[in-house]
């Protein structure tokens, strides 16, 4: 297995990202697998340069060199188009099915660029999972009765039905194959829990979530149960869904340095006694600790993590990538989409009159 990281890609490239893969070289880390083999894409001589640095031997990995770089405010679309050579476009290529056999394959993408970048060269060369319209972010946002699933955060701002209710499939079989839970209770993020809230967009995917033989869905979920263990897998839109989860991570910040500040500034003796239950509380809900999100619905496995992204977070998703490989995390994806469509052959027909 072969996993591709864009070096150049992120607020903090290419040394955070350096750093999150040596570390994960280094067997004590447990993040690559026996025949796991990290692929590093990005300018040659900065990557060769900062191995000698850490003392990092260049056989431990494979390089492949770019040219160009897609700055995070770029436009999407036009960066991708224009350069063919920059590490977000040449890792997503290197795992197209044209590329299966040859030297620069590789089985899995990891990238903290562009986010609508990595989306459209994700979408051009892995192509799109039978019966998938259109990927979806799914990530995992520490909640205080367990982890949740939102599916999407940012890759499809003006979703229609259908791909909120692909989005609830595909996040509910991460949600069991991944972190195995064995029912997930399935929800719709509105602005109210009763029937007739929301827009025509929510109501309609409501309405094909329920329809659907094999879901646990629980209805309408309000953004103030998010964190209550009210659902396992929460669907909403990328709009709101990158909203949310940059105001969740914003929020756990500011808050516990604020208790932390408050505690110390009362009692400093006590302060110093409870440190450590603060920070272990902390890292339950930083997302650093996580690792980046699974782009779903793409034909193939591609994992975008923070621009913000330092070394921690970059080794876990490396880790996480190696994982999803093992469990076979997009045949599982497929055949349930395979298997809902059959059963809603009427509805979702219905749905496409509709639109």
């Amino acid at each position: 297995m072969r996993l591709a990281v864009d070096v150049m890609g992120g607020d903090h490239a290419p040394d955070a990202i350096l750093a999150g893969c040596f570390h994960a070289l280094a067997p004590e880390s447990g993040a690559i697998p026996a025949g796991g083999r990290l692929v590093l894409v990005g300018e040659r001589d900065t990557i060769l340069d900062v191995a000698r640095e850490q003392g990092v031997d260049p056989a431990s990995f494979d390089l492949v060199p770019t040219t160009q770089v897609i700055a995070m405010g770029e436009s999407p679309a036009k960066a991708v188009r224009s350069k063919p050579d920059s590490s977000i476009v040449k890792s997503a290529a290197m795992g197209s099915s044209k590329c299966l056999g040859s030297p620069e394959y590789v089985d899995a993408i990891l990238s903290a660029g562009n986010t609508g970048a990595c989306v459209s060269a994700a979408i051009m060369h892995l192509k799109r999972l039978p019966r998938v319209h259109r990927p979806g972010i799914a990530v995992t946002i520490p909640g205080f009765a367990g982890p949740v699933v939102m599916c999407d955060a940012g890759a499809n701002p003006e979703p229609q039905p259908t791909h909120l209710w692909q989005y609830a499939l595909m996040a509910e079989a991460y949600a069991r194959t991944v972190l195995n839970i064995q029912k997930p209770r399935v929800a719709v993020l509105n602005i109210g829990a009763e029937e007739g809230k929301g827009t025509d967009l929510i109501q309609r995917s409501r309405d094909l979530i329920a329809a659907t033989p094999g879901i646990h869905f629980t209805g309408f979920i309000e953004g103030r149960e998010f964190f209550d263990g009210a659902a396992d897998v929460v669907v909403t839109d990328g709009f709101v869904g990158n909203a949310v989860l940059k105001m969740a991570e914003g929020l756990a910040r500011s808050l516990f340095g604020a208790i932390a500040q408050a505690i110390f500034a009362e009692d400093p003796e006590l302060g110093l006694r409870l440190e450590p239950a603060i920070k272990a509380l902390y890292r339950r809900s930083d997302y650093e600790e996580l690792g980046g999100a699974p782009l779903l619905g793409v034909n193939g496995t591609y994992i975008i993590a923070h621009g913000s992204s330092k070394a921690k977070t970059i080794a876990a998703s490396i880790r996480n990538g190696f994982e999803y490989l093992r469990l076979g995390l997009n045949d599982v994806l497929a055949s349930r989409l395979e298997e809902a469509e059959t059963a809603m052959a009427s509805h979702l027909h219905h749905e496409q009159v509709r639109a």
